[in-house]
């Protein structure tokens, strides 16, 4: 017997991924605030209100929505104790060594250029805001993969809101 094959539109997904988020206590205001601390050196007219628009928009970026559905899955299966083992204790303790939730961040900051992977990285190692917030190993629950995707978010954001200052300086010269 075949398998019918339905195709999940994307406001669904999108729907989903930011539940996600709310439920695991992640506002697009506390992503706005380290947008915010990346950027505002650069733009003087810059606000939060920005920052918090450009994460909205990086939010409808399908790539973004899958990281967010998977990794919180994975977060939310290893909080169960669901997870077999040694995968298990690799994703409830965060393992040093084990890379996947950075890989998993990191393809979805690929879109949005080198600004996006340099600013992730910055973030990935200093881990501000809520970020470190959801550290897994200070915070109650796994966060094992969605404090790298916050980052990966507040990256993109970045990124995004970088571009379009220097689009708009660009269309000042003409």
């Amino acid at each position: 017997m075949e398998k019918q094959r339905k195709q999940v539109h994307s406001k669904e997904v999108e729907v989903a991924a930011r539940s996600l988020l709310e439920e695991r206590g992640v506002s697009i205001q506390a992503i706005a605030e380290i947008v915010y601390e990346m950027q505002g050196g650069y733009n003087e007219y810059l606000t939060v209100e920005d920052c918090a628009i450009s994460v909205e928009r990086v939010l409808q970026k399908r790539e973004i929505q899958h990281a967010i559905l998977v990794g919180v899955e994975l977060d939310k299966l290893a909080e169960k104790r669901e997870l077999s083992q040694p995968l298990q204790d690799i994703v409830e303790f965060d393992e040093g060594l084990f890379g996947i939730d950075e890989t998993l961040a990191l393809g979805a900051v690929f879109g949005y250029g080198s600004i996006a992977v340099t600013t992730y990285g910055h973030l990935d190692k200093e881990k501000i805001g809520i970020i470190k917030q959801l550290d897994t190993k200070h915070a109650e629950g796994v966060h094992t993969f969605l404090d790298d995707i916050i980052a990966s978010i507040a990256a993109n954001a970045s990124s995004r809101l970088a571009h379009r200052l220097r689009d708009k300086e660009e269309a000042e010269m003409v």
